[in-house]
């Protein structure tokens, strides 16, 4: 197994738990349990997005809540979802902003659903998207979404994968996620991917964005793990992931089960006493 030359990483995404809920949470529920997150000690916090109020509502008070966050003395940095060429031109105005993710799908029928756009029309605005990022000195993470497949019959192989991480690469993208979009990956696929893209691409770092019913969440982890992933991304509790999964049991990968299962390989800083606080806090947020 070759790894990714890179230190695990625990990416935190409470955007992706919150962005489905129909309700709308208050600004200040989310500015207080996004603090709370932060002190936690994880490396990355997927916390907003700049897209369209009308597309994703509950997304539309990401500036609000940004200026009312604690940075001070805090190791984790931010992250921030963005659709279009508009959206990442305003997460770029924010300077304690780090990193800027954009959805990439890899299946023609998902790419015009979730963006009403080709998939060369949305490579296209990945290549303007990472030379605003390159001027200003942030990086870029693309997220392969339907890596593992997907439900629409549309073309889905290995070599596919492969394909668009080499377009990524070459426009200079560091950071490539993988992500299990409806939550179908097989624990070989997610394995075999990572085997094959991680030697072929070293100055890229890959992560692991898995969707997962709960009893199979540990056999995708270990998988990307054994593949030499060290990038993975959860959300506390298993809440979101994508309302295409048709399952309501499909969710991210709960981060207190990453968190258990990375440190059986490594010593990790996470402050447990702010993990409990963040678990009772997302248990008065998400469970109604």
């Amino acid at each position: 197994m070759e790894t990714n030359n890179f230190s695990i990483k625990i990416i935190e995404c409470p955007r992706d738990a919150m962005q489905g809920i129909f309700e709308f949470i208050p600004t200040e529920k989310k500015i207080s349990y996004l603090n709370i997150l932060l002190k936690v000690g994880f490396d990355v916090l997927d916390f907003g997005s700049f897209v369209s109020p009308k597309a994703i509502p509950q997304m539309r008070d990401t500036a609000e809540v940004l200026v009312n966050l604690d940075l001070k003395d805090v190791r984790t940095k931010l992250l921030a979802i963005i659709a279009n060429v508009r959206g990442a031109a305003d997460a770029l105005t924010h300077s304690e902003i780090d990193y800027l993710g954009f959805p990439f799908s890899i299946s023609e029928t998902f790419q015009q659903r979730n963006a009403n756009q080709s998939i060369t029309q949305a490579f296209e605005t990945v290549k303007e998207i990472q030379n605003l990022c390159i001027q200003k000195n942030k990086q870029l993470v693309v997220y392969l979404s339907m890596a593992f497949g997907n439900p629409y019959g549309d073309n889905w192989d290995k070599e596919i994968v492969r394909e668009w991480a080499e377009k990524m690469a070459a426009i200079e993208v560091k950071i490539i996620s993988l992500a299990d979009t409806v939550g179908t990956a097989s624990g070989s696929d997610v394995r075999s991917l990572f085997e094959t893209l991680i030697p072929s691409y070293k100055n890229v770092e890959f992560g692991a964005h898995l969707h997962s019913h709960p009893a199979s969440w540990k056999v995708k982890v270990e998988a990307a793990w054994e593949g030499g992933c060290r990038r993975f991304d959860g959300a506390l509790k298993g809440f979101g992931g994508c309302p295409f999964a048709k399952d309501e049991l499909v969710g991210n990968i709960a981060t207190e089960n990453l968190i258990g299962f990375l440190e059986e390989k490594n010593r990790l800083r996470i402050d447990k006493d702010f993990l409990r606080l963040a678990l009772a806090e997302a248990n008065e947020i998400f469970v109604h």
